[in-house]
């Protein structure tokens, strides 16, 4: 069941901050991303192929999908015709295979960095010196890589209650992000996301600086 109430409140808080709201619609069905489509959202976070299609396929045509989950090389294809942003890539081999399905469909699509800052090794990402030698590499190719555009950073905090800790480790981001929109990134104004911040966390990201967040039990329950 979507929570209007919720959204309603959310988006009153998030738009005089500037902050962009992805509804994260993963395992919910069409109705309740229909519903919160008929609200006003238009942008939607999900985190497997597959579902990802076929929602698409059914869906509303000027829904913003937004692809938020670790996603494999070979599935790139399935998604390159529409996706509006793919938020964590983590590796050149991916950059290279999304720039390369992207010119097949004739688009350039946009994608965000994953960056590692929680002391979980179950979630995926780059250390700083690994995302200096991507964008090094990127940045030799470019020419052949003319199909996408580096539009920012994401990353997720350690699962915890220690605000503290979570602070400091969105705050890492963020400055990094700052650093590379002075210099790799400098009059690049579409070098502007920084996507951090969930249901649980996402207030502490907009005080570190985030500009985007994906609230997903908030808005449609828990997942079971």
């Amino acid at each position: 069941m979507v929570n209007i109430a919720a959204w309603e409140g959310l988006v009153n808080e998030l738009n005089p901050q500037g902050v962009t709201l992805i509804a994260v619609s993963k395992t919910k069905p069409n109705e309740d991303i229909q519903a919160l489509y008929n609200a006003g959202q238009r942008d939607f976070g999900e985190n497997y192929v597959q579902e990802l299609t076929d929602k698409q396929a059914a869906l509303p045509k000027d829904i913003r999908w937004h692809y938020i989950g670790h996603l494999q090389g070979n599935k790139v294809k399935y998604i390159a015709p529409f996706v509006h942003l793919i938020h964590a890539v983590d590796s050149y081999k991916l950059l290279k295979e999304i720039n390369k399905e992207a010119a097949k469909n004739n688009r350039v699509i946009d994608v965000l960095l994953q960056m590692h800052i929680a002391d979980e090794e179950t979630k995926f990402g780059l250390d700083e010196s690994e995302l200096v030698e991507l964008i090094s590499s990127y940045e030799t190719q470019k020419a052949e890589l003319a199909n996408i555009r580096i539009c920012g950073l994401m990353g997720m905090a350690t699962n915890t209650t220690d605000e503290q800790k979570i602070s400091e480790e969105f705050s890492t981001l963020h400055n990094f992000f700052k650093k590379l929109a002075a210099t790799n990134f400098a009059g690049k104004d579409y070098f502007k996301t920084c996507s951090m911040g969930m249901t649980s966390d996402y207030k502490i990201a907009i005080e570190s600086g985030s500009n985007m967040v994906r609230i997903g039990s908030l808005l449609f329950g828990s997942r079971y």
